[in-house]
């Protein structure tokens, strides 16, 4: 297992388990939010897809994010995609504790930093509803998409429960513990 996409809504895990990836197997971790969202905006899309391609020519990676329109240079050059596919109650709960945590100052990063109340909660595209809608609307796209991925020959891994994952975690600890450890985190971007 060398090159590993995941993915999934947020609050789902994703950062923690390609963290623990790349530790485990010595490979570089990639956040695609930290590639799209730079201190001046968005990268356009075609740039976005240039830059997420550069990442996954390289001969290990880790990369996360929840952009299934990279699916093609991303998800199509990997050897096993993760969909942490969580139910949406968790997420839900998850959103809110993370949210909290982070408007009560509880959490000190540029993400928690940014967020507002209205952001979190309340406007129309608020982080909450957002997650809500995109897990009702985008799940049958995934399906199709994941589907897709796997005739093109990647192991898929669908995740549906924090017990799924800490099970997949152990069958991949034996294995992993002859690899070298402390990955570094590879970014690009401006």
């Amino acid at each position: 297992m060398q090159k590993i996409a995941l993915f999934g809504p947020p609050a789902t895990g994703k950062s923690t388990l390609a963290r623990w990836l790349s530790t485990e197997l010595g490979h570089p971790h990639t956040d695609l939010d930290d590639i799209l969202f730079t201190p001046v905006g968005p990268l356009p899309l075609p740039e976005f897809r240039r830059q997420a391609a550069e990442i996954t020519q390289q001969d290990a990676w880790v990369v996360e994010g929840n952009f299934s329109k990279l699916a093609d240079v991303v998800w199509h050059h990997a050897d096993v995609l993760v969909w942490l596919d969580l139910p949406l109650p968790l997420i839900v709960y998850r959103i809110v504790r993370r949210s909290l945590h982070q408007l009560t100052g509880r959490e000190d990063s540029p993400q928690a930093r940014r967020l507002t109340w209205s952001q979190a909660f309340f406007k129309r595209r608020s982080l909450l509803r957002t997650a809500i809608r995109k897990y009702r609307n985008n799940r049958p796209r995934y399906a199709r998409q994941v589907a897709e991925t796997a005739d093109r020959g990647v192991k898929v891994v669908r995740l549906r429960s924090p017990r799924q994952v800490q099970q997949w975690k152990k069958q991949l600890k034996g294995p992993a513990e002859s690899r070298p450890r402390g990955a570094t985190r590879h970014t690009t971007g401006p």
